[in-house]
């Protein structure tokens, strides 16, 4: 698969999201935390590709063409084989996120603790329009300035607790819409 199939197949490039993440870049310590996570697999390195996939992800906020192109080409396999794993796991991201991420769990106890109307009040608050989401193909809605990005999760492991949500990497539970304000303070002062 030629890079610009690729381009083509990469769920977006730009978001307002985009300036909170760096560009994909390959450094020395990316090549080398990838090398070492690479020995870990000696009888067949393209397993790896998880593993790579997370590192990018991790540093660099979301999965770009560039990125994949990078990690067929260590693993020495085709692009078409990283975008494959790409788009098949949910919790790789396509495209940029906001500064902070949110993921509320949409399972059976989070719905009907009220994580539809947590995510309804954290979107109004946020000015994210959800209208054009895919949750199958672009699940990530972006506020306009970029700070904020909301998607459903499937089960976040805190069934009692429900609703429950996640700020980047920070666990938030029994969250109902009306702390929805108090949880977005705690990330930024205004809204």
């Amino acid at each position: 698969m030629s890079s610009s199939a690729l381009n083509e197949n990469i769920a977006s490039h730009e978001t307002p999201g985009s300036k909170f993440h760096p560009a994909f870049e390959v450094t020395p310590e990316l090549e080398k935390e990838a090398d070492d996570r690479i020995s870990h697999y000696p009888v067949n390195k393209r397993s790896a590709v998880l593993p790579l996939l997370h590192i990018v992800q991790h540093r660099f906020g979301y999965i770009s063409a560039p990125a994949i192109d990078w990690v067929a080409a260590k693993l020495e396999i085709l692009p078409i084989k990283v975008l494959e794993v790409v788009t098949f796991y949910p919790g790789f991201r396509q495209s940029a996120p906001g500064k902070y991420h949110i993921r509320v769990c949409r399972t059976l106890s989070c719905a009907m603790g009220g994580s539809h109307e947590l995510m309804e009040k954290i979107c109004e608050l946020t000015g994210i329009d959800r209208s054009a989401s895919d949750p199958h193909h672009h699940p990530i809605s972006i506020s306009p300035c970029g700070r904020f990005s909301v998607e459903f999760a499937e089960c976040l492991a805190s069934c009692g607790t429900a609703p429950v949500c996640m700020v980047n990497d920070d666990f938030h539970a029994a969250i109902p819409a009306e702390k929805a304000e108090d949880l977005l303070k705690k990330y930024v002062d205004k809204i």
